[in-house]
């Protein structure tokens, strides 16, 4: 018997991109297999850090001992990287009806990526940019901090608490959690990380607004 849905009321909704929205696995198994190649670290285990966090913070956390400026230098040439290949970036499902469902509705994008490789990987999937964007030019530190959280529920004018975040990643769902917000989780990655709610797809996600402004959420098990 499936499960019931969940139900949550919100505010507003903050959206990570890669996992939640778009699906751009592809592309970073094959940019980060071959960073971790000249590397001499294993792609399997660089996989379990690189996802939700910005590059940066990848090598931070993969090589400790390495100086934050050569992981800033190595970043912006990771960056470029994954803007020139958009090979199997892909829509999440349902993610093209989701976001049509929020239009007129207060959102927001909050992501590692910088600018132009969000708007890249959006327009491959073929879909539309939130009104409000919150990447890699707009916080101090990556995911896991909230910073970036914090700052998408100010820009939208809501109280963290009134805000609902969609993460697939470990880092991003503590991110959302240290910002004071809950969380819906998608796809497999996020199940480990317990989130309010989780769905397999955005298909399982539905979002309706009443005349307050009251957002709900359902979550279909």
């Amino acid at each position: 018997m499936p499960a019931a849905p969940i139900r949550l009321t919100a505010r507003a909704l903050l959206l990570d991109m890669d996992g939640t929205l778009v699906n751009s696995d592809a592309v970073v198994e094959r940019c980060w297999g071959r960073w971790a190649e000249r590397h001499g670290l294993d792609p399997v285990e660089v996989m379990h850090v690189v996802h939700g966090r910005q590059g940066h913070a990848t090598m931070a956390v993969l090589l400790p001992e390495r100086p934050v400026e050569v992981n800033l230098a190595e970043n912006e040439r990771m960056l470029a990287e994954e803007r020139a290949d958009v090979e199997g970036v892909v829509p999440i499902p349902g993610a093209p009806a989701f976001l049509a469902a929020l239009t007129g509705l207060p959102h927001a994008l909050v992501t590692s990526a910088d600018e132009p490789l969000a708007r890249v990987r959006m327009a491959a999937a073929d879909l539309r940019l939130p009104p409000v964007l919150v990447t890699a030019e707009s916080v101090g530190a990556s995911k896991p901090d909230p910073e970036g959280f914090l700052k998408g529920a100010a820009a939208l004018g809501h109280a963290p608490a009134d805000c609902l975040a969609f993460e697939d990643s470990g880092a991003g769902i503590a991110a959302a959690r240290a910002a004071g917000m809950r969380v819906v989780g998608i796809g497999p990655r996020a199940a480990a990380h317990h989130p309010d709610a989780l769905a397999a797809t955005l298909e399982a996600v539905t979002v309706t607004a009443d005349a307050d402004g009251v957002l709900t959420v359902t979550v279909q098990g």
